[in-house]
């Protein structure tokens, strides 16, 4: 765009205030250009600094979004900070912080009669006679109009502004805090009290006349008049005893005034970032200040041979286990009742949980002890470990390149806990080494029968022939001679020779004979089915009543795919729940 155009630009006018609802006017580049060095010049302090309504100057560094007026606000033609401060039409009055809420106050003035709307028990207006705390009366002082009770203090709603909605000391009475003050105080005296008294007695038995007439603890040529005097002499002794020991980096320690300085910081200490200024070592989390790794692994220093490792190697060393196990121990201990912390007692956490240590040892002892001399049994403890028992033997085993055993003797195959091929009734194979049809038995002997005695070959023979029986056997009850291949060929010849001609006799029948042919085979072989059901119905009745133990297997498992006209048989005799007539059909 050319210098000489006009361009819109929806802005405030140059003293930081709005037009309001009114159209923004349109500024030129030169107009734009002017604002902004006035305002640059405003912040460098080589102009004068705005004026509000009121009089006094507007930072010019103040941001535009805080000084430009909403469009919501009346529009004003001077810049102005009026829209940042308080409103004062839209101030409501809060309560002063220290006020609160007084409970169960009663007001000085009483009623002589009862009021309409009262309690009907105690004749106070500011509550029901549900909500009443005093005793019930036998007849209340809605009807007796005597003795009414004085009216509760009525509070009224307290508005607190933000700091007083947020004062958690707001109600707080400090006169309870005396309580605690006069509890300590109590055992304060107590404690001097206790101390004083063992003084005397170590003075009477006479323990302590060395100590006086030594010159370190020499007294002043004054005695004490009193015995506080005596005690605060004694507790400067005992703090002094431990002045010379405190030698520690970083602390000052002045005897005359009992106090400890500690620096800032340690100047002994090294921070971690530089232990090791090598930028491809540990990371450093400067937030956190955590160094997990360790600084020195790539410079191939042990560990245990620095003075810092990392904070893992600080966290997983055995002190912060023995901690946890300490934390956890005063976490059991105060649940059943000891007052025990390990942030705010913690020696006396650590004598309390050595004790314990002994005793649960003395404990186990005493529980081994009592066993071994009721049931007996000490030899075995004094064995050797398996380790040694078990893990080296003089046998010499010499393994080929595949891993096979050329020399020696092969490892004993792992066997299970119940007993195996273990042959009963002068079998040579176990039960269920051979199976038929669904059932199992013995390969031996081709028994189904799980405890009989073996029949050997003879067995075998006789289940074979059972195979090889023909289902029709002629009148006379003897077994044919069996046939050679030619006559089963001649006889074939011969059975398809009278097909051929019983087709040219059916050729002449009609189709409805057929059909009724068809359907007559069909009958009869569905009568045959139902018949066959009715009898595995039996069958599975009676096995049902058996016990399951003297059940033969498989009893209930049949192995042919049965035919068309079994399962319509079978849905036939089906017996359905829901059937209203089942209950009728065995009669």
């Amino acid at each position: 765009m050319e210098s000489g155009s006009m361009e819109t630009i929806a802005t405030n006018p140059p003293g930081g205030g709005s037009n309001g609802l009114e159209e923004p006017k349109k500024m030129t580049r030169e107009d734009w250009r002017k604002k902004k060095e006035l305002e640059e010049q405003r912040k460098l302090g080589n102009a004068p600094a705005e004026v509000d309504e009121e009089g006094k100057d507007i930072n010019p560094h103040i941001p535009q979004y805080i000084s430009s007026v909403p469009w919501y606000i009346d529009p004003s033609k001077r810049p102005t900070l009026k829209h940042q401060r308080p409103q004062p039409e839209k101030q409501q009055e809060f309560t002063f912080l220290g006020e609160w809420y007084k409970r169960g106050v009663k007001e000085n003035s009483v009623a002589t009669k009862y009021r309409k709307g009262a309690c009907e028990n105690c004749g106070a207006l500011t509550h029901k006679k549900k909500d009443c705390l005093e005793r019930p009366r036998r007849v209340g002082a809605k009807y007796t109009g005597t003795n009414i009770a004085p009216d509760e203090h009525e509070q009224p709603q307290l508005m607190f502004d933000y700091d007083g909605k947020r004062d958690r000391w707001n109600g707080y009475n400090p006169e309870e805090h005396m309580k605690i003050v006069e509890e300590y105080a109590k055992v304060d005296l107590a404690k001097r009290t206790l101390k004083a008294q063992k003084l005397q007695e170590e003075l009477a038995s006479g323990k302590l006349t060395e100590q006086v007439s030594s010159p370190r603890h020499r007294w002043d040529e004054e005695e004490p008049n009193s015995q506080t005097e005596r005690d605060h002499n004694s507790e400067g002794e005992d703090e002094d005893k431990y002045a010379d020991d405190i030698d520690m980096p970083g602390q000052n320690f002045d005897s005359k005034r009992r106090i400890t300085v500690r620096n800032l910081r340690i100047r002994e200490d090294t921070a971690k970032y530089l232990r090791n200024l090598d930028p491809n070592s540990a990371y450093y989390d400067p937030k956190t200040r955590a160094m997990r790794e360790n600084p020195y692994a790539n410079a191939g220093k042990n560990p245990d041979e620095v003075s810092y490792a990392g904070d893992n190697f600080v966290r997983y060393s055995g002190a912060t286990i023995s901690m946890a196990q300490t934390q956890l121990f005063a976490w059991e201990a105060y649940e059943k009742g000891s007052e025990v912390h390990l942030q705010a007692d913690p020696t006396k956490l650590e004598l309390l949980y050595k004790s314990f240590k002994v005793k649960k040892e003395d404990f186990k002892e005493q529980q081994k002890e009592s066993i071994l001399e009721k049931y007996g049994g000490e030899e075995h403890l004094d064995a050797p470990p398996p380790e040694l028992l078990l893990a080296q033997t003089e046998d010499y085993v010499e393994y080929s390149r595949h891993g096979t055993v050329i020399k020696g003797q092969d490892k004993a195959v792992a066997r299970s806990k119940y007993e195996e091929d273990v042959l009963i009734n002068n079998h040579t194979c176990i039960w269920g080494s051979y199976w038929k049809e669904g059932k199992w038995g013995y390969k031996c002997c081709y028994s189904f029968v799980k405890y009989s005695y073996c029949t050997g070959e003879a067995g075998k023979e006789l289940a074979n022939a059972d195979e090889e029986l023909p289902h029709d056997l002629p009148e006379d009850g003897y077994m044919a001679i069996p046939k050679t291949l030619v006559e089963i060929h001649q006889e074939k010849q011969k059975e398809e020779k009278k097909k051929k001609k019983k087709k040219k006799h059916k050729h002449k029948k009609s189709t409805s004979s057929d059909s009724e042919g068809e359907e007559r085979k069909k009958q009869e072989k569905l009568k045959k089915a139902l018949n066959a059901e009715e009898a595995r119905l039996l069958h599975v009745k009676e096995i049902m009543q058996l016990d399951e133990r003297k059940r033969p297997y498989n009893s209930m498992y049949e192995s042919r795919e049965p035919t068309e006209e079994e399962m319509e048989a079978y849905q036939m005799k089906r017996q359905r729940p829901d059937d209203p007539m089942a209950s009728f059909l065995g009669q």
